[in-house]
């Protein structure tokens, strides 16, 4: 078993646990995909900058765009007490949650969605075989989208940190996330699962491209 597939373990198994519905996200969904940028934080949240947006799928009904074609930017609650930066935990609510266009291949000049977490956000850390670390940060966010009301579901992979933790900053692997109307919370568990395993194939591809 490769670098790649233990880290897929625990991944597909936080997906198995989750109670999925028939219906599926693809069909009236939104999906944001982000690379780069930096995430730091203290105990009193996490902030992610300079990300840039780089794939937009089922935005007005429109299919999938790539490129260079905006920004992603977040702010989390505060540390929930029992967790911590390095070995993980939960953050609070609230926050910040904005994905933004640069009017490229069709994508609007403008805010696409605007909205916060509505629920705690689960920081992870996990372990490879060989002692290197990565940290994911997911959460359930809720906001506006072309003035409707949607919810959905961010996922967030940090780069591998080698051997050390997390030290107050780091740079974003890939991230995605997935919102549709505003909808009952099994439905958010679907796309809870769909972003984690786009974030975990994201990361399996540049593992075994290395």
């Amino acid at each position: 078993m490769g670098p790649a597939d233990r880290f897929l373990v625990p991944v597909l198994f936080l997906v198995s646990c989750m109670v999925l519905t028939p219906r599926s996200f693809a069909d009236t969904g939104t999906d944001f995909s982000n690379a780069g940028g930096t995430l730091s934080g203290t105990n009193a949240g996490l902030s992610l900058s300079g990300s840039t947006l780089v794939a937009v799928s089922g935005f007005n009904g429109n299919g999938l765009i790539t490129g260079d074609l905006g920004t992603v930017t977040f702010s989390t609650g505060a540390l929930n007490s029992g967790g911590s930066l390095t070995m993980g935990g939960t953050f609070a609510g609230g926050g910040t949650f904005m994905v933004t266009g640069n009017g490229t291949k069709g994508v609007p000049n403008r805010v696409l969605f605007s909205g916060s977490f509505s629920g705690s956000a689960t920081w992870t850390l996990m372990t490879l075989a060989n002692g290197t670390h990565n940290y994911t940060l997911t959460g359930v966010v809720a906001g506006t989208m072309g003035g409707t009301s949607v919810n959905g579901v961010t996922v967030q992979l940090t780069v591998n940190t080698g051997t050390a933790f997390f030290d107050g900053s780091t740079s974003i692997s890939g991230g995605d996330t997935t919102l549709e109307a505003a909808v009952p919370e099994p439905s958010t568990l679907t796309l809870m699962g769909t972003a984690t395993l786009f974030v975990a194939g994201t990361f399996r591809r540049k593992v075994l491209t290395r």
